[in-house]
Formats: structure tokens, sequence, C-alpha cells
């Protein structure tokens, strides 16, 4: 399998050097209930503001709902299908538009169920897994699938499995983009300190 460590400026933590998005992922291998359990407590404990903890997950594992990981699959763009199919896991985040406790606006909370993502993502790089999160999906045919309310904004879906070789990968133009180099903009062009523009670094 490919470890497509990133190329940082200065050392960082494992789990965040070695955490990256694969198309390929091993359909032969299923991902146990105590590992969901284990991805979902990790973005359980994500910060939000006031608390909130406005995210919502769906989860379908194909092992128990196959039923339920096919209609979550065919919200997936004609892009993401010619690799999810693999997949084992799927899940959905949603941010609540709102907080529960005053009904007043919550403005951080698809920030907020960003964090609770990648707190899952890092978790899963942990149990030997890989995750994939992908804005490449029906959020109308997803409501409508999953009774999803409206004061909840579907943000991503997630692939979660072990991950493949490249070559499992059928699609050229998509085992191509597995096969490109990893990289980031100068730390300088994203990053300011103490005045915008004024490059960190």
């Amino acid at each position: 399998m490919q470890e497509r460590r990133a190329l940082t400026a200065v050392a960082i933590n494992d789990l965040a050097a070695k955490r990256w998005s694969p198309r390929a992922y091993d359909g032969s291998r299923g991902v146990s209930a105590a590992q969901v359990m284990a991805l979902i407590e990790a973005a359980r404990w994500a910060p939000s503001c006031f608390g909130a903890e406005p995210w919502r997950f769906l989860v379908w594992n194909r092992a128990d709902d196959a039923a339920g990981w096919q209609s979550a699959f065919d919200c997936l763009s004609p892009g993401n299908h010619k690799w999810a199919h693999q997949v084992p896991v799927l899940m959905l985040a949603c941010a609540a538009s709102t907080f529960e406790h005053n009904g007043q606006a919550n403005r951080w909370a698809q920030y907020d169920t960003g964090m609770a993502a990648l707190s899952l993502s890092l978790e899963a790089v942990a149990q030997g897994l890989v995750a994939h999160q992908m804005g490449g999906f029906d959020i109308v045919k997803a409501r409508a699938a999953f009774a999803i309310p409206e004061d909840f904004m579907p943000m991503a879906m997630i692939a979660v499995g072990y991950q493949a070789a490249p070559e499992t990968i059928a699609d050229e133009e998509t085992r191509q983009k597995e096969l490109k180099p990893r990289g980031r903009k100068p730390v300088g062009e994203r990053f300011y300190r103490g005045r915008w523009g004024v490059a960190a670094g």
C-alpha cells in the first residue's frame, strides 16, 4: 500500500502526517461495529461552540445494512461511483443551522462539524483505516432518502475502509488521481503573522 506521508516543512504529529484521502479501497475487508463506534466516539469528542455538538452523522455499514449502504452510494456523484463501490462504510456528516439551547443561528456549526469529521479521520488512521471525505453527492436526494430535516445541512459523505493498491482502481483517470503527488501551497500563501498578507513561517 502507498504511505503518502505529508511532506511537511517541519515535523508534525504522525497521525496528521499519515492522513490522506485514498480512492483505492479493499472491498474484501469489512470494518467492524467496534471500529465504527471508535470512529463515532472520536467525532463525538470534537470541540464545538458552547459545547453544542451541532453535528449529526448518518452511518451505513454494508456488512449489516446493505440496502442503506446502497441508498447512500446512489447519492454519490458519478465520479465517486468510479471508486467508492469498494468502500465498506459510508457516512454523511450534517450540520445544524441553529443552537438547540436558544434557537439562535449557529454560524459555527459547519466549522464544528468539520472538526468532528477530522477527529473521525484521524481515528481512522490510528486504527489502520483510511477515510475520504466527498463533496460530490446529491444533497436533495440524500435529504429525501434519509429524512434529513431542513434545518440540517448535509456537508460531506465520508468513505471508510482499508486501503488497497492503486492498481485495483479500474478507471484510468481515477487511478491517476490516486498516484498524483501530494502537495500544499507554501505556508506564507495561506498563513499570516499578525496582519493580513504578512507571511508566517
